[in-house]
């Protein structure tokens, strides 16, 4: 067949015409449904377009069904159907087409036609955010996120594991460690084995603004601006570089990454004779990048960096008479900007200063402020968990603890996250903290904060301290929660989640807040993870391939699959009612679901899959698929619906499915009601990503019409298990 025609190829082939080759990656940077979905709906579409196509994914069970070399050198064009970054390095001199996940599960036919006059991508940039918004093609759900965006997620991501290990061993050394000194505040003795746990800690936190920058300089300018921006990120971190005694903290970071991503964007587009060019990104973009940049740092920014710490400080100076109120709320409102930067440094300093002249009680405003920002952004985690991805959630609880040891640096994921929303909901918890704290006269006589000073007897009026933290980290929390809320609202009506399209995801519910570290701790969490040997394959070529059994299949391999089941089942296999690795039986599936409404649905399906004896709790599996539904629609569209709930009221995996006749309402976007029903429940120590993997062949395979026409007219429970054996 000859490839259609309008299309300028770009691969390598011989001179006869051919079909059509197109290579996609889709991914979700939390959850995998829709990652697999939009996988899938491309390939349906490409079969019938008669195009071939080889789709790699990138979901939580990592990257599947890997774009080679050759599988590149042979295409035609390439879609990219994500809402996260993806390399587009490796696709230089390809047209490619780049949208968000969602335009790839609803128009996929729309995006083959589109390559074929998608622009040639030139090779800049590491990912998705270099490509020009208007090649996607697509409208609301499906547009990209923004270029900044994307770079600063990128920098947070990396950020958040040196923020969550730097924090928790400087505070597990100072509470196991360390003792009160009124000239040091909390000191842990030298050449101990806490202060070596301590000086560990500090090397995460030093590392951690570097890593920052970096990484947003890498999303934007490829591996050459990695170098400029750690570089430039440790000079904004290094105050005495240029004369300051404190460094710009986050935000001078988050500059010195933007500066050197777009600064090597910049220099990339130099003419330079071609001998050259080999060696411009190994040698000669970092090293004029690293230099221009760090000398613009110091000698243009670095100044005014310095020139701001010193009147703040000569402010504050004038202000010792006035009002304890306002004083504490001043002082509040500089240590929560900037956590770590010249504006907390400089309220910091302040309080710490007038220790030794017999002054406790500003560094008891300072104390009490000192902690409201982790807290207030760690209990706003649990408080709404839809608006976090899991990672966020996960260093929530990090930011809590670290909150307790009065380490402010919890909160800065957060502020460089989402810094319209989380500096101004930080600063004023912090001023209410402050202002209680100087209303009540608290006093600290360490140069330290949080309730770890209160519990090493530094602190004086403990009472009031305690309220004032409370209060402001209440105040914080709620503040965030709410500027959040709106802010994700106004993207007219797309999840509270992280920007990503208008599609459900399917996040596993906690039943506790401890469990998820919030829930949807399904382990669904952002970016990939490591591919597990029962990871789905993918279409190579058109040609169906699946985990375990088949995929996509015509009805008379169908029929001999049915066959080749039930000659199984007359061999007395131990398998023969099993689909999904055993988790499906036929005591969890129903022909006819009775229920009319959602909720009901849901307690008839629970009650379904408590007749495995696998169930210890009706109620609470049923409570666990509810919080689930409130943090966002499970009907995925297509008259398909999947509550799940990972929960200890199971004891082990278990899936049930029924079928609707009428079909319920469940709240999916397409406005269909859900005729097919699955339900999936773990406990909450289920080891390994075997959900995960249910999860993926699900989404997976429901994206065939073939496979749900034959589960809505099978005419018996045993038809029906036939047919969902082309999933185990």
């Amino acid at each position: 067949m000859t490839s259609p025609a309008g299309l300028p190829p770009t691969g390598g082939g011989s001179g006869e015409r051919q079909r059509l080759k197109l290579l996609a990656v889709t991914a979700c940077p939390t959850g995998i449904a829709h990652t697999y979905m939009a996988a899938e709906k491309l390939s349906q579409a490409a079969e019938q377009l008669g195009v071939d196509i080889k789709v790699e994914t990138q979901g939580s069970i990592g990257a599947e069904n890997v774009l080679t070399d050759n599988d590149v050198r042979t295409a035609d064009g390439v879609i990219i159907a994500a809402d996260k970054d993806v390399d587009l390095s490796r696709f230089a001199g390809k047209r490619v087409v780049t949208v968000g996940v969602a335009e790839g599960i609803h128009h996929p036919e729309r995006l083959i036609e589109q390559v074929r006059t998608a622009p040639v991508h030139g090779g800049g940039g590491s990912g998705t955010s270099t490509s020009s918004s208007t090649n996607s093609g697509g409208s609301g759900g499906g547009k990209e996120r923004s270029v900044g965006y994307k770079a600063l997620m990128n920098g947070v991501s990396y950020m958040i594991p040196f923020v969550v290990v730097g924090g928790l061993l400087i505070a597990i050394s100072l509470s196991l460690g360390g003792h009160t000194d009124p000239s040091g505040g909390l000191v842990i003795p030298k050449d101990s084995f806490w202060m070596d746990v301590n000086n560990i800690g500090v090397i995460g936190f030093q590392l951690m603004v570097p890593i920052l920058s970096g990484y947003i300089a890498y999303a934007i300018g490829d591996r050459p601006a990695l170098v400029p921006g750690m570089v430039g990120g440790w000079i904004a971190n290094t105050g005495s570089l240029y004369d300051s005694e404190a460094g710009a903290g986050f935000i001078g970071a988050i500059v010195t990454g933007f500066l050197a991503g777009y600064l090597v964007l910049w220099i990339k587009k130099v003419e330079v004779p071609k001998f050259v060019r080999p060696i411009m990104p190994i040698i000669v973009i970092p090293i004029v990048a690293t230099t221009a940049l760090g000398l613009f740092f110091i000698y243009v920014i670095g100044e005014p960096i310095s020139w701001v710490f010193e009147h703040l400080t000569d402010w504050l100076g004038g202000m010792t008479g006035t009002s304890a109120v306002l004083l504490g709320a001043i002082l509040g409102l500089m240590i929560a900007f900037d956590m770590g930067g010249p504006v907390n440094k400089t309220a910091f300093l302040f309080g710490a200063g007038l220790i030794a002249t017999g002054n406790q009680e500003v560094m008891g405003m300072c104390a009490a402020a000192i902690p409201v920002m982790p807290l207030g952004q760690g209990l706003a985690t649990l408080i709404r968990k839809r608006l976090y991805t899991e990672q966020e959630r996960e260093t929530g609880l990090a930011s809590l603890f670290m909150g307790l040891f009065g380490i402010s640096e919890g909160a800065i994921p957060f502020a460089a996250a989402r810094p319209a929303q989380v500096i101004p909901a930080n600063m004023l918890g912090g001023a209410v903290a402050g202002a209680l704290a100087g209303l009540a006269g608290v006093e600290d006589a360490v140069p330290h904060g949080g309730p770890i000073v209160a519990v090493l007897g530094a602190v004086s009026g403990v009472p009031m301290f305690f309220v004032a933290v409370v209060i402001g980290t209440v105040v914080t929390a709620l503040t965030t929660v709410a500027l959040v809320d709106v802010s994700e609202r106004r993207r007219k009506g797309q999840p509270m989640v992280d920007g990503l399209a208008p599609q459900p995801e399917l996040a596993l519910a906690g039943v506790s807040a401890g469990a998820g570290v919030g829930a949807g701790s399904d382990g669904l969490g952002t970016g990939g993870g490591t591919a597990t040997a029962h990871a789905p394959a993918q279409r190579t070529d058109s040609v169906p391939v699946s985990a375990g059994s088949a995929a996509d299949a015509s009805p008379d391999t169908t029929a001999d699959r049915s066959a080749d089941a039930s000659t199984d089942a007359s061999a007395g296999t131990s398998d023969d009612d099993e689909v999904l690795s055993g988790y499906l039986t036929a005591q969890t599936v129903k022909v006819r679901l009775d229920s009319g409404d959602k909720e009901a649905a849901i307690r008839e399906m629970a009650g379904l899959l408590a007749a495995t004896g696998k169930v210890t709790d009706v109620e609470e599996l049923v409570a666990a698929a509810l919080r689930r539904e409130a943090q966002g629609t499970t009907g995925l569209g297509e008259e398909i619906a999947i509550p799940h709930a990972k929960t200890d009221a199971v004891t082990a995996p278990v899936v049930g499915f029924a079928r609707s006749a009428e079909g319920v309402e469940w709240g999916s976007l397409d406005g269909t009601k859900a005729k097919l029903v699955f339900m999936i429940s773990v406990p909450e120590a289920a080891a390994g990503d075997e959900h995960l993997r249910i999860l993926a062949l699900l989404s997976r395979k429901l994206m065939d019409t073939g496979f749900r026409e034959r589960l809505m007219t099978a005419p018996d429970e045993a038809a029906v298990l036939d047919v969902l054996r082309e999933i185990r």
